[in-house]
C-alpha cells in the first residue's frame, strides 16, 4: 500500500531555490519535506567552476549544491530522493504524487523545479543524442579528449561549454546563427584569446550525420543564414547549448505563466496565481538565471509559506 506523507511545508525541486528554501522553512519551524526530483542538485551539478557565487572566488558546481544539501539536511529539512509525476493544487490540503507511489499531502508547496536543457528538435540531433550529441559538457566532454567537436549557441551557455571543452577536446568549433555573442565579457574574453576556439557566424545546425553500427557522430552540416551555403564540418561530438526551458510540467496547466512557460509570480513576491503556492527560481525567473538570485527566491518562498501558514492556519 502506498505511503501518505503529510507535511505543512512541501519544497518540489533541489537546486539553489530548493535547498535555499528548506533552510529557511526548518529555521520557521516548519519541517519541510523537499522532494529532489529528476537531478538532484539542479543544474549546477553540470557546471564546472562557479565564480560568482559570493564568499566562494572559485567553486565546483556539484560541490556547492552539496553543501547546500547538507545544510538543509542540517537545519531540519526532511530531504527525500523522489519524483514527483502528479501535483494536485485544486484544493488545500494540496496532494503531490512521487513516482515511487508515495502521496505528499501538504497545506503549502513551494515549487523550485528549476529549467532544463533546449533542443534544436531535429532529427538527426534525436537520433544521435547520448551517441556523440549532448547538452551537458561536464558530463559527456572527458569522452572527447583530442577530439574536434562542435558548440551550437550564442549565449553564456554555449561559452562556458566551449571554453570548458578545450581541457579535452583539439579543436572547438563555435556554431552560431549571429556574429555576435550574447554573453558575459569576461567569458566573450576568454573564448577570444583561447587558440582552440574558432567561431563560425552566421550558421546554423541543419543535420548531424555519422555511424549506424556502433551509432556514433562522424561530423554536421551547417547552412549560411545570409548565403543559404552548405557547410561540412567533421567532429565526433556536438554540444547543444541554446539556453533553458523552464521545468513546468506539474503546473503548466494550472498556474499562470508567460514569457514561454515561466510560471508568474506576483510583484516582488514568490506567490503564484493559486494561494499557498509558491514559485523561486528558474521556474519563475526568464530575466537573471543565476545561481544567487534563485536563492534568494528560495528565501523569500520560505518566509512566505511562513506567512500565509500562520495566517491561514493559526494554531
Amino acid at each position: 500500500m502506498a505511503e501518505t506523507r503529510k507535511t505543512k511545508l512541501l519544497i518540489i525541486g533541489s537546486g539553489p531555490a530548493g535547498y535555499t528554501a528548506g533552510v529557511y522553512a526548518s529555521r520557521a519551524m516548519l519541517d519541510p519535506i523537499l522532494v529532489q526530483g529528476i537531478e538532484p542538485g539542479g543544474q549546477l551539478t553540470t557546471t564546472t567552476e562557479v565564480e560568482n557565487w559570493p564568499g566562494d572566488s572559485e567553486v565546483q558546481g556539484p560541490d556547492l549544491m552539496l553543501r547546500m544539501e547538507a545544510h538543509a539536511k542540517a537545519m531540519g529539512t526532511e530531504i527525500i530522493g523522489d519524483i514527483i509525476t502528479d501535483l494536485d493544487l485544486s484544493k488545500r490540503p494540496f496532494t503531490a504524487t512521487g513516482d515511487s507511489g508515495t502521496k505528499y499531502v501538504a497545506d503549502a508547496v513551494i515549487l523550485a523545479t528549476g529549467a532544463r536543457a533546449k533542443w534544436l528538435g531535429l532529427d538527426t540531433e534525436e537520433k544521435f543524442k547520448g551517441f556523440g550529441v549532448s547538452a551537458c559538457a561536464t558530463c559527456d566532454g572527458f569522452f572527447y579528449r583530442g577530439q574536434e567537436i562542435v558548440v551550437i549557441g550564442g549565449g553564456n551557455t554555449a561559452v562556458e561549454e566551449a571554453l570548458f571543452l578545450t581541457n579535452f577536446a583539439s579543436k572547438v568549433t563555435l556554431v552560431h546563427r549571429r556574429d555576435e555573442l550574447r554573453a558575459e565579457k569576461i567569458l566573450i574574453d576568454r573564448l577570444e584569446k583561447n587558440p582552440k576556439i574558432a567561431p563560425l557566424w552566421f550558421n546554423q545546425l541543419e543535420e548531424v550525420y555519422g555511424t549506424d553500427s556502433p551509432l556514433g557522430v562522424e561530423g554536421i552540416k551547417v547552412k549560411n543564414v545570409k548565403t543559404g551555403e552548405i557547410t561540412d564540418i567533421p567532429c565526433k561530438g556536438v554540444f547543444v547549448a541554446i539556453g533553458h526551458a523552464p521545468a513546468n510540467e506539474l503546473v503548466k496547466d494550472t498556474l499562470e505563466t508567460h514569457m514561454g512557460g515561466y510560471v508568474v509570480t506576483k510583484p516582488d513576491s514568490t506567490e503564484t496565481s493559486i494561494p499557498g503556492v509558491f514559485a523561486a527560481g528558474d521556474l519563475t525567473d526568464h530575466k537573471y538565471r543565476q545561481a544567487v538570485t534563485s536563492a534568494g527566491m528560495g528565501c523569500m518562498a520560505a518566509l512566505e509559506a511562513e506567512r500565509f501558514l500562520a495566517e491561514t492556519d493559526p494554531t
